[in-house]
């Protein structure tokens, strides 16, 4: 553990809610760092979709892609999932840009895999591996998880039978898309400073991660006007995540990553859901008390 913050602290924190966690909080300018499990192999869910949303406007920047060309996904062809256009009863046409705003803002499935229909996974990892992030993966696109899922549990909706989700190839970090909580955290520092693409492209990424419509996670930890909260969420059986950055009126800029895993395998589950914003927080102020 770095930057100040006990261990004691966040075992506490995250044991009251039920869950295994682990954390690693960053600020983007000094480099000030709290640590938890920060270097654990972890289950992204959709939390891969941040490094989908790099690479989409990488390509962007070197004209590889158009944003705002305009495809038309067909409704036979939607990946399952409760938002967006996988929501969708009928064909649907609109923009590859806007096709991102719905993956990051309301986590669209049918978004997500028309990007990387588009833009590759190939593409996605030989990024990853450029910018050293060599413990991030993605493996598949949402379709194919919920193929596995379906495969390794018999049936059509998300599991909650201890027995039949221990089983499931999704929950384990080296058989689906992966990364450490400190190689997220570091994607998006590199979003906040103009590195991960071009500075108008980096600006794009940082209004639709803002755009984030979901407020019972990270964003529950600073419930403040004045402080921003942006971010991407993660969510399969016992699993609940959300990596983001928060932003202070005084300049402050902190990037912060918190993976999660329930002991038990209730859907509803909003203690867990609250740790994330409450371990966020313990960390964010951790960093804003070190001293100069």
């Amino acid at each position: 553990m770095t930057g100040g913050a006990g261990v004691e602290e966040f075992d506490g924190l995250f044991r009251a809610a039920g869950v295994t966690g682990f954390l690693y909080a960053v600020d983007v300018d000094t480099g000030a760092e709290v640590a938890y499990g920060a270097d654990e192999p972890v289950v992204l869910a959709s939390v891969f979709k941040i490094a989908l949303l790099v690479e989409f406007f990488r390509q962007a920047d070197r004209g590889a892609l158009d944003p705002a060309e305009r495809v038309t996904v067909m409704a036979g062809r939607h990946t399952p999932g409760p938002t967006g256009v996988s929501a969708m009863t009928d064909d649907v046409t609109m923009s590859l840009r806007d096709l991102a705003y719905l993956m990051i803002a309301v986590s669209d499935n049918t978004a997500a895999d028309t990007l990387i229909g588009r833009v590759g996974l190939g593409a996605v990892n030989t990024m990853l591996d450029g910018f050293g992030l060599a413990r991030t993966r993605v493996e598949h696109d949402c379709a194919t998880l919920f193929t596995s899922v379906v495969e390794d549990s018999g049936q059509e909706d998300m599991p909650t039978d201890p027995a039949v989700v221990s089983r499931l190839r999704v929950l384990d970090p080296a058989r689906t898309n992966r990364s450490t909580p400190r190689e997220t955290a570091r994607l998006l520092a590199m979003i906040w400073r103009d590195e991960a693409a071009s500075p108008e492209s980096c600006a794009w990424m940082r209004r639709l991660l803002g755009l984030q419509v979901w407020p019972h996670r990270l964003a529950s930890g600073f419930p403040y006007d004045d402080v921003a909260v942006s971010g991407k969420t993660g969510t399969l059986p016992t699993l609940r995540n959300e990596a983001g950055v928060v932003e202070y009126p005084d300049g402050g800029c902190y990037a912060v990553a918190v993976f999660t895993r329930s002991y038990g395998t209730a859907q509803n589950q909003p203690r867990a859901d609250a740790v994330i914003g409450t371990a966020a927080r313990a960390a964010v102020e951790r960093l804003r008390s070190r001293p100069g």
